[in-house]
């Protein structure tokens, strides 16, 4: 029922007679009786909340003529529109600091990501410079936070950093073909990835570990500047006498951290994957034999992802005009080299 009918309703009461208004109020009462036998819950809408709210108003004992819902429920419908009004009265025109996009957001958390060193103003001032002025409250607010506020560098960035002068080392185990455990010590450069050396043995000791570096590395004066390691208990008193004589500062791994090691980890998995994994050496002489055919095609000729696609001892791009291209096998056809022939 629209207002325009309730109020219609309103004046034709006012003006009807009193016993015509009383029995007529008695049959509106008696089917609202029967409407509550029937009806469990009724549906009201916002105009009969608002037509009820008006009443509260207008008739004196209003609680008397309501029975579809109890009074005190008129009562919270009035708070209820109280505060919406003075909610909407109160809202500000103008909005206060204008929303940053989603862009700008992952551009701030980039920028505190990759520089741990930045603060909220060292990132404004830099945005500021690309072009976004925003306060340095906003960038605090979307900065990444980190774990230990007044800790240095990742060792991500120490190891991006030395890329060129450090080397690492670690061992992993083969079976052999009839159940006994071989130990592969495995000595990597960073720089291009390249395996220096492997070594074998049944029983590895701290004195052969040093001896195996001493061959992987070219002597004193050209090693490297740093050796990562883990806390193996096999780098003894002994290897750690010969790493000094190399003149090498070894970064020791925290416990049960092996992505600290990621690139010698790595590379051991590959090992594993594309070779160890697919053989059943018999002996130290056969596993040294086969691994070190392995390692050669991997420096030499398989494509590595985190050098651009070349090798870690590099390889020349080879025209069309060439020749055909030609498969020559690697450990009995499970790899295979490719190169171009001369016609």
């Amino acid at each position: 029922m629209s207002p325009t009918v309730y109020l219609l309703a309103l004046l034709r009461a006012v003006f009807l007679e009193r016993r015509q208004l009383l029995l007529e109020n008695l049959a509106l009462r008696q089917q609202v009786a029967v409407l509550r036998r029937g009806v469990k819950r009724v549906r009201l809408e916002d105009r009969d909340r608002i037509f009820w709210i008006g009443m509260r108003r207008l008739l004196t004992n209003w609680q008397q003529a309501l029975m579809i819902v109890k009074p005190e429920t008129v009562i919270r419908w009035h708070r209820k529109g109280w505060k919406y009004y003075w909610r909407r009265k109160s809202k500000p025109h103008k909005p206060g600091r204008p929303p940053i996009s989603f862009k700008l957001i992952h551009l701030i958390r980039r920028m505190s990501m990759e520089n741990a060193t930045w603060g909220a103003p060292r990132i404004q001032d830099e945005l500021a410079l690309l072009g976004h002025e925003v306060a340095a409250s906003t960038v605090a607010r979307y900065m990444v936070k980190a774990r230990n506020p007044k800790r240095g560098q990742a060792w991500t960035t120490f190891i991006r950093n030395h890329l060129d002068r450090t080397v690492a080392c670690d061992f992993f185990t083969v079976p052999t073909l009839a159940f006994k455990t071989l130990y592969v010590f495995v000595v990597l450069g960073h720089a291009r990835r390249r395996i220096l050396h492997v070594g074998v043995t049944t029983n590895p000791t701290a004195e052969w570990a040093a001896r195996r570096l001493v061959e992987a590395l070219p002597g004193i004066g050209a090693a490297p500047d740093y050796l990562v390691r883990d806390r193996d208990s096999i780098y003894g008193h002994v290897f750690q006498r010969q790493a000094r004589v190399l003149d090498l500062r070894e970064m020791v791994t925290q416990y049960q951290s092996p992505w600290q090691n990621a690139y010698c980890e790595r590379v051991i998995g590959t090992l594993r994957r594309e070779c160890t994994d697919h053989v059943l050496p018999m002996s130290e002489r056969h596993l040294t034999s086969i691994l070190r055919e392995y390692v050669a095609f991997y420096n030499e000729d398989r494509p590595h992802q985190g050098l651009d696609g070349d090798a870690p001892d590099g390889r020349a791009v080879e025209s069309e005009r060439e020749g055909e291209v030609i498969g020559v096998p690697v450990l009995g056809g499970l790899h295979h080299r490719y190169t171009r022939a001369a016609a």
